[in-house]
């Protein structure tokens, strides 16, 4: 799995003009699922999402968590995360999960994520064109692959 990660004042997804989802101060994850993605990549990625020291404390140190602060999660399904841009100039999405696999590791993620002590945790539409809104705290951009956490 794969996973940008913002910290963000505030951030909102909206499907067919319609608002699906909407946090104050948290996260907003744009969550890529690989081909050989499994509920462990799942679970390594959500305790480490979920306990991200990356908001600021009274000395102005990036040491709390999302608990810390009480901070929301608005997670995204994003495929091109798995865009090689290798070959050509028209990416391939070959490393990317195919929906009947990508779909429910995206929602197990989001339940791991709200078990592991996040309140509120949002989510856009699968496989939706969404629009996303955000105002970026920082700016504070992180990315995640899993590969790296084994």
């Amino acid at each position: 799995m794969k996973a940008v990660i913002q910290r963000v004042s505030s951030a909102q997804v909206d499907v067919d003009g319609e608002c699906v989802g909407k946090i104050e101060k948290g996260l907003l994850v744009l969550l890529g699922v690989g081909e050989n993605d499994t509920e462990r990549e799942a679970d390594l990625l959500a305790a480490k999402t979920a306990k991200l020291r990356i908001f600021t404390d009274e000395n102005d140190k990036m040491n709390l968590s999302l608990g810390d602060i009480g901070g929301s999660v608005l997670v995204i399904s994003n495929f091109t995360l798995y865009g090689d841009c290798s070959h050509g100039r028209r990416p391939s999405f070959f490393s990317a999960a195919r929906p009947e696999k990508a779909e429910p590791l995206y929602e197990y993620f989001c339940d791991k994520i709200q078990s592991g002590g996040v309140e509120n945790v949002q989510k856009g539409v699968f496989g939706a064109d969404m629009k996303v809104s955000l105002l970026n705290d920082g700016p504070v951009t992180l990315v995640i692959d899993t590969d790296d956490l084994k």
